[in-house]
Formats: C-alpha cells, sequence, structure tokens
C-alpha cells in the first residue's frame, strides 16, 4: 500500500508539491493531465489552487480528484525526512 498525502501545496506550472505519512517529499507534475476529461477544468489556475487532501488523496471543487496511489507513484522525490 502506497503512503497517504498528509498536505498538497499547489505551485506555479500545475505542480503541486506533496508531503506523504512516510516522510516523503513529491512533485507530482499535472500538466499532462489537463487536457484530459474533468481535468480540463484545472487549467484555470485559481480552481488549481484549491487544491486539498481528503482521506489521504487531493481533491479539487468539481468532483475532481487524484488518489494517494497515483500521486506517490507518479511523483517525483524532493527529500525524505529523517526517521
Amino acid at each position: 500500500m502506497n503512503p497517504m498525502v498528509q498536505t498538497v501545496e499547489p505551485l506555479p506550472n500545475h505542480l503541486l508539491r506533496l508531503s506523504f505519512d512516510n516522510g516523503e517529499v513529491r512533485v507530482f507534475d499535472l500538466k499532462p493531465y489537463l487536457d484530459k476529461g474533468v481535468f480540463r477544468a484545472l487549467q484555470d489556475e485559481a480552481l488549481f489552487g484549491r487544491a486539498q487532501v481528503v482521506a489521504g488523496a487531493v481533491e479539487w471543487p468539481g468532483e475532481i480528484d487524484l488518489s494517494n496511489d497515483t500521486l506517490f507513484l507518479r511523483s517525483r522525490a524532493l527529500s525524505t525526512e529523517a526517521a
């Protein structure tokens, strides 16, 4: 089972800075999703900036979400906090 998202910070250029419950901090690039289905709405910077953590995943208004699995497996690690 992949770790759950604890915090999300929307960054410029449709990036998300994520901290996970295993101590990892990772960056997820949303750009490849922006021309697909419900994710098109996130081209709006104001809506993109409303990302929030819900039950370990990331959600936006309008029933747009990404699972913790997708976010963890398709992001790149920034750092790991010392345990």
